[in-house]
């Protein structure tokens, strides 16, 4: 009898040592799925970074050589007057303008707000001409072009600094886009040389007053 509950002793402490043998390779097992997954999900992570981070890198390219594509090259269709016959006296008498609108010459002292500003009523030419000297683009329209378009034109304006947005009745083109010394006509605001030449030209090579104010100066309606 003795002997047999020695075995049986024996016996149940075999069996609990291969249990814990089992449970502390079962731990190790775990450890090593666990420690597996971690540095799967951190290497996914990790990857999925570097690859938003070079997607976005290509993109902030690809826009920076549209900008400059579209700064480099010429706005098809477009008339250009030369600065040096372009007055730029401050007066305060009417002037005429070989151009409508006009592009530069003579103006008042005083500037068309231009931060954006979307008139609904025709403004003086002397001021808005002024805003051109600043830097600003000044889109123009006449009753040739449909709402819809102008509409869109108004949004774009009015999230631009450096530009304003005017009826001109006597205008010949349906939508004018002006700078100093630069005027493009295009029938529709989805025209791509309507984005082009406010890229070109909201604060462009051809400013003469480059950072000058867009506030602060004449308001219309």
């Amino acid at each position: 009898m003795a002997g047999t509950t020695r075995n049986d002793q024996h016996s149940r402490q075999a069996r609990i040592a291969e249990m814990r043998r089992a449970e502390r390779a079962r731990e190790r097992r775990n450890k090593v799925i666990a420690i597996t997954a971690s540095v799967a999900v951190v290497g996914g992570l990790v990857g999925f970074g570097a690859w938003v981070l070079i997607d976005q890198k290509n993109k902030e390219k690809a826009a920076a050589a549209a900008i400059e594509a579209a700064r480099t090259t010429p706005v098809a269709q477009e008339q250009t007057w030369e600065a040096k016959s372009l007055g730029r006296n401050h007066v305060e008498t009417p002037v005429t303008y070989p151009m409508n609108p006009p592009v530069g010459g003579d103006h008042s002292p005083r500037w068309m707000n231009c931060n954006g500003d979307v008139y609904k009523e025709p403004v003086p030419q002397v001021n808005a001409v002024h805003s051109l000297e600043h830097g600003a683009v000044w889109v123009t329209y006449n009753e040739k072009a449909p709402q819809a378009e102008v509409d869109k034109l108004a949004e774009t304006v009015a999230k631009t600094p450096y530009s304003l947005m005017s009826p001109v009745k006597e205008q010949a083109g349906a939508i004018t886009l002006s700078a100093w010394g630069k005027q493009v006509t295009v029938d529709s605001a989805s025209d791509a040389r309507v984005k082009q030449f406010f890229t070109k030209y909201v604060q462009g090579p051809q400013t003469p007053e480059p950072g000058a104010a867009c506030t602060n100066g004449l308001a219309g309606k």
